[in-house]
């Protein structure tokens, strides 16, 4: 009895420890991202009062930001996430107070000249930051510090989306492919809504789409058939996506030249490219996604099949020359429009759904968070989606294989038994190949077929002989 009074005694004041922790931690991140919110907001409309197309700016601002970033800031280069996911697992959430500014600057110059980024990575790498400051200045211990930090990620992701609990369940799914940190959803919980409470509160407004009110979404058959098939397009669009990031990087960085001329010749190449296809493809490229996802707009921009891939191509452009800023509002963009392309040509009067569905199937496929995604899915669609979206989460995720758009996450499971893997590894560094008894089997079913094409060509010879 008495080990049981203690037991839950000690369990009791762990809990209003983590509830007091996460509440501070979270009104903080939320009035510090509302901040980065509302600045951007500044920049976007002050836009107008430039004399010439703001997106000519580009090149300079390119060239801005990775002097700022390497010159104050080297680690918040890129697109925010995936710096904290590495901290968070190399250097126990330490994070240089540095990047809080550098970042937020940074970003906010990038969007404004028309870079084709995100607002969420910069969100959650603030919000880390300032975690991690908390924990340097009350001397909390590391384990201490990194649950903070991952409260920190959950905290942004929910200020700038204004989905609670996906953000939540996205700070504790993200780190670890295949594992749920279970003993920080407590205080991720806690820390997403005091900052999305926060954010609300100092005038942050929020868009949702309840389908359901202008389309019936009910159980069907074919639907569920046509949602499969559209969640496997979306795994192919997601490693397409991926591939373009990483390889990008990887060829500008692999350019000798000098890192300002290679992000100004990269800024420049975006500007020819907006000048050829369109402004629709930089920046936030936020009303092209509300126009896929918005059942009750007037009017739909001009969206072509293609409009996924060039906004693949801004995206890796803008993040390979050294612009400043997320990759998950891009990812939107990206899995909204490829829904859109595929719900035209396979189910017209279902159109709205499926962009819903890209919307959140690309995020799981490139982040390996199929609960958040799903989650998100409601929060942002309604509850009559749920079971298209985790359907369409869940198979997109599988689809993509054992790769990431965040290359530190540490890979815990395998996506198909058939595969060697090696688990506790890096994305970066893993390297996917048939299991023995499966190679095996392939190997016997190649020495068929060739039998059977040599047999085929003897059989021609003796017919000509």
């Amino acid at each position: 009895m008495r080990k049981h009074i203690t037991e839950q005694t000690v369990i009791f004041f762990s809990v209003a420890k983590w509830v007091f922790l996460s509440s501070v931690v979270g009104v903080i991140i939320g009035a510090v991202v509302t901040l980065f919110l509302n600045i951007l907001e500044y920049s976007d409309t002050s836009r107008s009062f430039l004399p010439f197309n703001y997106y000519y700016l580009l090149p300079f601002a390119l060239v801005f930001t990775v002097w700022l970033v390497k010159t104050f800031a080297p680690s918040a280069e890129g697109h925010g996430t995936e710096k904290v996911i590495s901290a968070v697992h190399k250097s126990d959430g330490k994070i240089d107070v540095s990047v809080i500014p550098v970042k937020l600057l940074a970003t906010v110059i990038s969007i404004f000249a028309g870079a084709s980024v995100g607002k969420e990575g910069p969100g959650a790498q603030i919000g880390a930051g300032v975690a991690s400051a908390l924990s340097e200045l009350f001397k909390f211990s590391k384990q201490d510090r990194k649950k903070l930090v991952i409260c920190g990620i959950s905290a942004g992701f929910a200020t700038v989306f204004g989905t609670p609990v996906a953000g939540a369940i996205f700070g504790v799914e993200v780190l670890i492919i295949g594992v749920i940190l279970y003993d920080v959803l407590l205080p991720s919980f806690i820390a997403g809504f005091a900052a999305f409470t926060t954010a609300q509160f100092l005038g942050i407004k929020y868009t949702y789409y309840n389908l359901h009110f202008y389309q019936d979404i009910s159980l069907d058959f074919v639907l569920i058939i046509k949602v499969v098939i559209a969640a496997l397009f979306f795994g192919f669009v997601s490693d397409i996506v991926i591939t373009s990031v990483s390889h990008t990087a990887k060829v500008i960085k692999n350019i000798k030249l000098n890192i300002y001329l290679k992000a100004f010749g990269g800024g420049v190449v975006i500007v020819i490219l907006t000048l050829i296809f369109g402004e629709e493809y930089i920046g936030l490229g936020l009303d092209t996604i509300n126009h896929t996802v918005n059942p009750n707009s007037t009017y739909l921009l001009d969206i072509h099949w293609y409009t996924f891939l060039l906004k693949t191509l801004f995206t890796s452009l803008s993040l390979g020359a050294g612009g400043s800023g997320g990759i998950i509002t891009p990812i939107f963009y990206i899995g909204a429009t490829s829904g859109h392309a595929f719900g035209s040509l396979i189910a017209p009067e279902h159109v709205v759904i499926f962009s819903a569905l890209g919307f959140v199937s690309v995020l799981s496929a490139t982040t390996n968070t199929p609960i958040a995604s799903t989650i998100m899915a409601v929060e942002l669609f309604g509850i009559d989606i749920a079971h298209y979206a985790a359907l369409g989460a869940v198979i997109s995720f599988l689809i993509s294989g054992h790769r990431s758009i965040f290359s530190s996450q540490i890979l815990a499971m395998k996506k198909s038994e058939m595969l060697s893997v090696k688990i506790g590894e890096e994305v970066e560094n893993i390297n996917t190949e048939l299991e023995d008894t499966e190679k095996s089997k392939f190997n016997k079913l190649k020495k068929r077929l060739q039998a059977k094409r040599e047999l085929l060509k003897e059989k021609k010879q003796k017919k000509k002989n």
